[in-house]
């Protein structure tokens, strides 16, 4: 990465200096340290940085300052830097000043002064703002390409996985660019520019319609397990799997997760998660998969990207999974973390445009590409109420269709507020989609009124759909107790079930009807649906794992 810039602002001579001294201290080797003794003095810097195309990383900003408060400057800068990371000094009276700054700028962090001793107090702070920053810099671009049109399917699943992996890529869109379309003739034969994507990698090789697998393998991610034999394996790589993984690793288990496409689950490609604890400013969905895959490797667990598993059984207290590949890893206790799998929605026209237009999820890859345009969001939950809220950025118009009259009892009001206060945001209530229209992508839906009847048809570029989802748990249904909607059955449920435990004790909390075998997440009956729920489900089951694996 070329070298960026951090930029800290005080009017204290003293202070600013302390400031300086710090951050080149500890990052003047990788970054460039500029200072400022006001914010006007900043403003015009960074605009002269701007115009030369220089990368900024951070501002470090007091709150007093004569003329131009920190937030007030921290408002102008991130018109100019709006990536950069934007960190207050704060003193102890400028406490709900930093909160409100929150909410205004998009504040991610504030620091009472003094921050003495730096390597405890200011330093963590920086380098954990500072790797996010790096996770989604905009620099100059020497890596992988991706060759592909907005109608193809496969396309969006490439460029899906890349970017869940934060793995940098640039989009090269045929239709647009002839030189685009050069290369993928050049690849296909001239006049057969159809089969994409091509995925074009920095030592000249390519790889035509790839699947995740060959995707995974090419770009270095770990597919295959290091041992055949675990004392944990989890499959399932949402916030309960790697909940369980971290727990797991860190308790000193040998411990493997096994997910199919890529770390996060459903809450992987939400665009914001506003209420989850320690993050004030929310944080992303692949944030946070990259923050805990992160942590659980560093903490010894292997994580197998691309690796599906496609059955379970159980021999003698040995849980075997075989994999897709015909790979068999057997382990002494097994953490099903499945999830739940995206609900279709049956409506005519909608199957043959998936990928094309219609997307199930947030398709945070695609939003950037229906600027100025109008799009659709289908659903009245927290994760349509974030799509929405991440295509408002973009899109001309926003218009959300919700089956019920409100949105007040499947939403979390911190959402409802801000979708009230975004103007290109509407909500058509007691409205669903009747049909779906288009060739190759996209182009108009019928939209239904479920008290008049009466149908409108209107001009779409984009539809993203947030029904529902159901458990993912065909893989054990024939083995472990479900309910009726296919969800595991765990600990006193079990029981409830008139389900037969083979052993004389009660099953634990988080085990099911096979012992052993424990369910964590969505997937699990009667959880609460939530990121931090998952979570501590996910290290709950390593506590009982622990029980287990004592007893036998």
């Amino acid at each position: 990465m070329p070298a960026s810039t951090i930029i800290c602002v005080d009017d204290e001579p003293q202070v600013l200096n302390a400031v300086e001294r710090d951050l080149r201290s500890h990052y003047g080797g990788k970054y460039r340290i500029v200072k400022a003794g006001s914010g006007a003095a900043a403003l015009d810097l960074l605009k002269r940085l701007n115009e030369r195309g220089d990368l900024v990383a951070l501002f470090l900003a007091d709150q007093r300052m004569p003329g131009m408060t920190g937030t007030d400057f921290l408002a102008e800068a991130k018109e100019i830097y709006p990536t950069a990371k934007k960190v207050l000094l704060t003193a102890y009276a400028d406490t709900e000043a930093a909160i409100s700054c929150i909410n205004s700028v998009g504040l991610d962090h504030y620091l009472m002064k003094p921050w003495d001793p730096p390597e405890q107090l200011l330093y963590p702070v920086l380098d954990d703002l500072l790797a996010d920053w790096e996770a989604t810099a905009p620099i100059e671009y020497d890596g992988i390409r991706v060759a592909g049109a907005l109608w193809s399917a496969l396309s969006h699943d490439v460029k899906d996985f890349l970017a869940r992996h934060q793995l940098p890529y640039q989009w090269m869109d045929i239709e647009r660019d002839e030189k685009a379309l050069a290369a993928v003739e050049k690849i296909n034969g001239e006049g057969k520019g159809h089969d994409i994507p091509i995925v074009f990698f920095p030592d000249g090789t390519h790889l035509v319609k790839p699947d995740t697998r060959q995707l995974a393998d090419k770009v270095g991610l770990q597919t295959e397990a290091d041992h055949p034999f675990y004392d944990l394996i989890i499959i399932g790589g949402g916030p309960a799997g790697l909940g369980a993984a971290v727990y797991g690793a860190s308790e000193g288990l040998r411990t493997a997760m096994i997910e199919k496409a890529a770390t996060g689950g459903q809450a992987g490609s939400s665009s914001r998660i506003e209420n989850y604890l320690g993050f004030p400013n929310g944080l992303s969905g692949t944030d946070l998969a990259r923050r805990a895959s992160t942590q659980a490797r560093r903490l010894g667990a292997e994580i197998l990207t691309a690796a599906d598993a496609v059955s379970v059984r159980a021999e003698d207290q040995v849980n075997i999974v075989e994999l897709a590949d015909g790979t068999e890893l057997m382990c002494r206790a097994l953490v099903l973390a499945t999830g739940m799998t995206t609900r279709q929605l049956e409506v005519e026209g909608v199957s043959n445009l998936a990928g094309a237009g219609i997307y199930y999820g947030a398709a945070n890859t695609e939003a950037a590409f229906y600027r100025d345009k109008p799009v659709f969001v289908i659903g009245g939950a927290n994760s349509a109420g974030q799509g929405a809220m991440l295509f408002s950025q973009f899109a001309s118009k926003v218009t959300m269709i919700v089956r019920s009259h409100s949105l007040e009892a499947t939403m979390s009001q911190y959402l409802i507020d801000q979708i009230n206060e975004t103007p290109n945001i509407e909500v058509l209530f007691n409205s669903e989609v009747d049909k779906a229209y288009g060739d190759s992508s996209l182009e108009a839906i019928d939209l239904k009124n479920n008290k008049t009847g009466e149908i409108e048809k209107l001009d779409a570029s984009a539809m993203f759909i947030f029904i529902g989802a159901a458990p993912h748990s065909e893989l054990v249904s024939d083995m472990v107790a479900t309910n009726e909607s296919g969800f595991i059955l765990t600990g006193v449920d079990v029981a409830l079930a008139e389900s037969e435990f083979p052993l004389e004790r009660d099953p634990y909390m988080t085990e099911t009807s096979v012992p052993g075998i424990f369910a964590a997440g969505d997937v699990q009956h009667g959880t609460v649906k939530r990121v931090a729920t998952a979570v501590g489900q996910g290290a709950l089951c390593v506590s009982f794992v622990h029980q287990y694996l004592s007893s036998v």
